[in-house]
Order: C-alpha cells, then sequence, then structure tokens
C-alpha cells in the first residue's frame, strides 16, 4: 500500500516539493554556516519524495542540535511549519486528501525540529 501512495505522492506534488527542498540545500550549501541545514534539507528532501510507509521521531537532539533547532526555527522552520499545516488542512477537506494531510502533518513536524530527528 506504500507504493501506491508514494507514486500517487509524486505524481500529484511530492516531486516538486523534494525538488524545491533540494534547491534549498543546495542554496544552503554555497555558504559555510549553512552547510548543516542544507544538509537536513537534503535529508528532508529524500523524506518528501517517498513519505508513505516511512516514520519521524522528533525530539531526540543534545545541546548542539537544540541551538540548530532554535536557529532552524527562527531562519526557517516557522514558514515551513506554515506551509505543511496549511496543506494538511487543505487535503484533509477533501476526503480523498486524508492519506496526504497525514503525510503533510509528519512533514510539519519535522520542520520544526528537523535536528535530532530520526528517519
Amino acid at each position: 500500500m506504500s507504493l501506491i501512495g508514494n507514486i500517487l505522492w509524486i505524481i500529484f506534488g511530492g516531486l516538486i516539493a523534494s525538488l524545491g527542498w533540494l534547491i534549498v540545500g543546495i542554496l544552503l550549501c554555497i555558504t559555510i554556516i549553512g552547510i548543516p541545514f542544507g544538509l537536513q534539507c537534503f535529508k528532508i528532501a529524500g523524506l518528501i519524495l517517498t513519505p508513505f510507509g516511512r516514520h519521524v521521531q522528533v525530539g531526540q537532539f543534545g545541546v548542539g542540535g537544540l541551538i540548530m533547532n532554535i536557529l532552524w526555527l527562527l531562519l526557517f522552520g516557522w514558514e515551513l511549519f506554515l506551509m505543511h499545516i496549511t496543506m494538511a488542512i487543505l487535503l484533509a477537506i477533501t476526503i480523498i486528501g486524508i492519506p496526504f494531510a497525514s503525510q503533510h502533518l509528519k512533514l510539519a513536524s519535522l520542520a520544526l525540529l528537523p535536528f535530532g530527528a530520526k528517519l
């Protein structure tokens, strides 16, 4: 079932979203300071490409991860969180979009605290 969900996800917007995260990751990796953030964007892009059948465990980070998560939240995280929540609400309105909405909720939690998250 996750294979069918991933194929439908890629066809109906997952590929474009994943490419967007990849481009942002490349742009962040241009600067030395942005490399850790860019690497997280690459991990999230891989998850966005095939989210069905994969689980995210958020919240297991040390002091370094806490600082990076705070910087991420202030600079990038809240916009991405709002984007995924908005998409989840719009998709949850339709019955067919409910599985896709649950994937956007998973990605929203990851958009808030990506450092230390286990995929």
